[in-house]
């Protein structure tokens, strides 16, 4: 019995300093040391060319688009095509019933032929006359140099010529006044009969595709909506509306990008014209751009987004927007160097799309921090990661409270 409590106090002792073997040190796990400096992302400045973009909306518009109208009411009495169709020049595409109408233009093409005749009539009559009086005043004038006529015959004779000359231009301006009257029924019938022939059929006068028709079997014409649209598909154009502030930048020839999203397209345009008169009601100035002839699926009233590039800057310093601070009228960006934060102010110019041009305080070669600025100060150190490990919103704050979870180099919380 004395052996086994020896023994048991031997295997205890053993136990006791293995035990104290293994705890020599802490009992905690030595931690690993984090990367210093704030995380960033960079990017190597260089030059490039910017240019201001001013974008505006407007529409599509055939090259060759045909608008027919008949500033009447008329009933009609039957339709040859409708919408989407493809039509050829000549071809009839509705009928309408002008019967009345005709007849008034018929009436009017009448009478103007006829005060037109009357006038050369009248006209051919009076010259007869005037002649032979102006004929008279001569003969007597040479007479009375001979003394076979006396000062009252030609007094008389030259009274006779002169209410001749009076009557002929009253009588003939009344039959022009008619005659011009006739000749303006005659114009303003053949306006409204424009692109219809004598039986009432309205005429295509051009080939395309047949985009609006508003004429339908028992209906009646408007005098405000055309009755047809044809769209010529050999080319389109876009025509927009631009201020007075953007107007003296534009000049024919100049190109801008154009996007019709119902299309689902965009491509570059060249300007046609820029209008130097505005819009009286709107105050907007026109401007045509033509479109590139291979652009497919367009159509004429299709809406397109119209961006003008202007103030162009070749061969400078751009940086992204975003990288430039503001504090107050100071403009700031940070640069690395030899791995720490270094605090820049620049002069700006022109802003892009997402870019801004650098007149002063930067060159080309520089590390610009773009992810992570606003976090920095200068000297601060640094530590330059990708666009994958960078932690959302550019950087971890040097300012973190002490209770916040600590984080690893991505900024995940662990």
């Amino acid at each position: 019995m004395t052996k086994k409590r020896i023994l048991a106090a031997g295997l205890a002792a053993l136990l006791a300093l293995s035990l104290a073997a293994c705890g020599g040190g802490s009992g905690e796990a030595p931690e690993e040391e984090a990367p210093a400096g704030i995380a960033v992302q960079i990017e190597e400045i260089g030059a490039d060319t910017i240019y201001t973009e001013n974008t505006v909306s407007g529409q599509l518009v055939a090259e060759d688009e045909a608008t027919i109208m008949v500033a009447t009411s008329a009933k009609c009495t039957a339709v040859y095509a409708e919408a989407g169709d493809e039509v050829q020049a000549g071809d009839v595409l509705c009928t309408l019933d002008l019967g009345s109408t005709l007849a008034s233009q018929n009436a009017a093409s009448i009478s103007y032929r006829s005060s037109v005749q009357s006038y050369n009539d009248q006209s051919a009559v009076f010259e007869k006359q005037i002649a032979l009086l102006e004929k008279s005043v001569r003969d007597l004038k040479e007479l009375y140099e001979i003394g076979a006529a006396s000062q009252v015959e030609i007094d008389q004779a030259e009274l006779q010529l002169q209410t001749a000359v009076a009557q002929r231009n009253s009588t003939l301006s009344q039959l022009e006044a008619g005659m011009q009257n006739a000749l303006s029924s005659v114009e303003q019938l053949n306006t409204v009969l424009e692109n219809v022939d004598a039986r009432g059929n309205v005429i295509a006068p051009s080939s395309g595709t047949l985009v609006t028709m508003n004429a339908t079997e028992g209906g009646f014409t408007s005098t405000t909506m055309p009755v047809a649209v044809i769209d010529g598909v050999e080319q389109m154009k876009a025509v927009v509306q631009v201020s007075e502030a953007l107007v003296p930048k534009l000049s024919a020839g100049d190109t801008a990008d154009v996007s019709v999203s119902a299309a689902n397209q965009t491509f570059e345009a060249v300007i046609r014209s820029v209008e130097r008169a505005a819009n009286m009601q709107t105050r907007l100035y026109t401007v045509t751009l033509t479109l590139p002839s291979d652009a497919d699926g367009l159509l004429a009233g299709m809406f397109a987004d119209v961006t003008f590039h202007t103030d162009v800057s070749e061969d400078t310093i751009v940086v992204p927007t975003e990288a430039v601070l503001t504090r107050g009228e100071t403009q700031y960006v940070f640069v690395v160097e030899n791995g720490a934060a270094k605090y820049v102010e620049v002069l700006t110019g022109l802003t892009g799309n997402g870019v801004t041009e650098v007149l002063s305080g930067l060159s080309a070669g520089q590390q610009l921090v773009t992810v992570g600025q606003a976090y920095l100060s200068d000297g601060d150190p640094v530590r330059i990661v990708s666009g994958e490990s960078a932690p959302a919103g550019g950087a971890e704050s040097p300012e973190t409270d002490e209770d916040a979870a600590p984080q690893d180099e991505t900024g995940r919380e662990e």
